[in-house]
């Protein structure tokens, strides 16, 4: 007779000793997950981790770590960009046979620049619960320490990789009236920070590096000392979150126009850069296109 497997313990340790976790409602949970800190994970998010049937993630090794800290055992699937097309129908198929999943990204709160979205999409349309345990995310952690205004904030997360795409959607970025929060590699960061400047000049920002890990870093300046800073050697390593104060004012919207202009000029045709332009600064199309004929016709009178 074949041997019946034991049931899964639903246990938990938050605190190095063992705790019963109560098997979690059917439906899906969005658990936010420490950013760096192992620390940072909410008693309510371990209950859940523990409760439920099973835990999607982006990298099983990435969340085993967190799971093998806590003593928890439920069982891992993946759930990443390149496989959510096949992964969907089964965590779906999962909820229908009223199971719980609990979804995570690698760190932080889950579809804040990761997968994910769809699943939540279609799991509402299918009437099933879904619930937010809230916690670490690195976009509200680097708004809090950066010293900038936080009333009103735009999350552009990673800006293009190559130059001329990111300098385009810089120029689209110049004049929202919020605080901006983006993500960026160590490796492209001067370049970026460069770009931000020669189109917002010297607004206030933060490079906010490795948050709550042991390296974290936290430089506070305006955008052109930052990029100088970075291109020549400031310690670049690991993840950063880039925060940029707001325009000063509305009225710097036409005083902006002359210049995003002759940067744009610099890179497309001027039928190019009056749709570039009057779409960041929100200007008439046929107000930008005059300003454009006379500055590529005084570019023209100066070179002779």
């Amino acid at each position: 007779m074949a041997n019946e497997s034991k049931p899964r313990p639903r246990q938990y340790a938050p605190f190095g000793s063992a705790m019963d976790a109560a098997k979690a409602e059917p439906g899906l949970y969005l658990v936010a997950t420490p950013i760096g800190n192992l620390g940072d994970i909410t008693l309510r998010a371990l209950e859940v981790l523990a409760g439920v049937d099973v835990v999607a993630c982006e990298d099983t090794r990435v969340t085993r770590k967190l799971m093998d800290r806590y003593g928890i055992a439920t069982p891992l699937t993946p759930y990443h960009e390149h496989n959510a097309a096949e992964a969907r129908p089964r965590l779906l198929a999962r909820l229908v046979d009223r199971q719980a999943i609990a979804l995570v990204s690698d760190a932080g709160t889950p579809l804040i620049s990761d997968p994910g979205y769809k699943l939540v999409r279609a799991a509402c349309e299918a009437g099933h619960t879904v619930t937010a345990l809230p916690g670490p995310s690195s976009v509200l952690a680097a708004l809090s320490v950066a010293g900038l205004p936080t009333d009103r904030f735009f999350f552009e997360g990673f800006l293009p990789a190559k130059q001329v795409p990111r300098q385009k959607r810089v120029a689209e970025l110049a004049n929202i009236p919020a605080t901006l929060v983006l993500f960026e590699s160590g490796s492209r960061l001067a370049a970026t920070l460069t770009d931000l400047a020669a189109t917002f000049g010297k607004r206030a920002a933060a490079t906010c590096r490795e948050l709550t890990k042991l390296h974290e870093e936290v430089r506070r300046g305006d955008l052109e000392t930052l990029a100088r800073d970075y291109t020549a050697g400031a310690e670049s390593r690991g993840e950063f979150v880039i925060v940029v104060a707001p325009p000063a004012d509305d009225h710097g919207i036409s005083d902006n126009v002359d210049e995003l202009l002759r940067q744009a000029l610099r890179r497309v045709s001027v039928k190019d850069a009056v749709g570039e332009v009057a779409l960041a600064t929100g200007r008439p199309r046929r107000e930008v296109y005059q300003r454009a004929l006379i500055l590529a016709r005084d570019a023209v009178n100066d070179r002779k």
